[in-house]
């Protein structure tokens, strides 16, 4: 797809499953990331309304890889005629765990209905060798093996202020980059299965 003048109008990135850390008991990391826990409800949620399109983190990441795998590319690839999903996660996130395949699966979904699209994870992690052990513990076909990481730091600090995030914010996070280049919508929380209908809407997939 080339850029996309006409998106929809932005969602919220409140998320009915959004839980600040000072104000519920989701776990927390040492770097005070709070882990959104996963809902069950069913009824359908708006995605990425209300906001508009933004300069997209220019700042270079680190990478990290398993045993044998190769890293990301040095570059995210932001701009270059595709839509790219970036996930920011953390070993030690439940939620952000759990999401994965499925993040995995919908990109699939969103290929077949015409979109290009390409998944960008971006770790969180302070501890590099919990991050490595992660890595080195996903299985070979279909696991994250290699990730973006963005350690403890003025990296990280500049790539979430770029996506108007703190350092408290809770994981994992969604941000969704169109192909022009732009930030065009943030989510805070974790994508459930319900979701695919509003995101196939929101980055104009054929209906199959």
């Amino acid at each position: 797809m080339g850029g996309k003048s006409d998106l929809p109008p932005p969602p919220s990135t409140a998320r009915s499953n959004a839980v600040v850390a000072k104000d519920a008991g989701a776990p927390v990391n040492d770097g005070g990331h709070a882990a959104t826990p996963v809902t069950t409800s069913t009824a359908p949620r708006q995605l990425c309304a209300g906001q508009g399109q933004r300069p997209a983190p220019k700042a270079a990441v680190k990478t990290a890889a398993a045993p044998g795998e190769s890293p990301p590319p040095a570059t995210m690839p932001f701009g270059v005629g595709k839509w790219t999903w970036v996930n920011l996660w953390a070993a030690w996130c439940a939620p952000c765990k759990e999401e994965m395949p499925r993040l995995r699966s919908f990109q699939s979904k969103l290929s077949a209905a015409g979109v290009l699209v390409e998944l960008a994870f971006v770790s969180m992690d302070d501890d590099e060798r919990q991050l490595h052990r992660f890595l080195e513990g996903q299985p070979k076909a279909g696991g994250v093996r290699s990730s973006y990481w963005l350690p403890e730091g003025d990296l990280r600090s500049g790539w979430l202020s770029a996506l108007g995030l703190t350092e408290k914010t809770e994981l994992p996070v969604q941000a969704l980059v169109a192909p022009s280049g732009q930030l065009a919508c943030v989510i805070q929380g974790a994508i459930e299965d319900r979701d695919y209908p509003a995101l196939a809407a929101f980055f104009g997939a054929k209906k199959l």
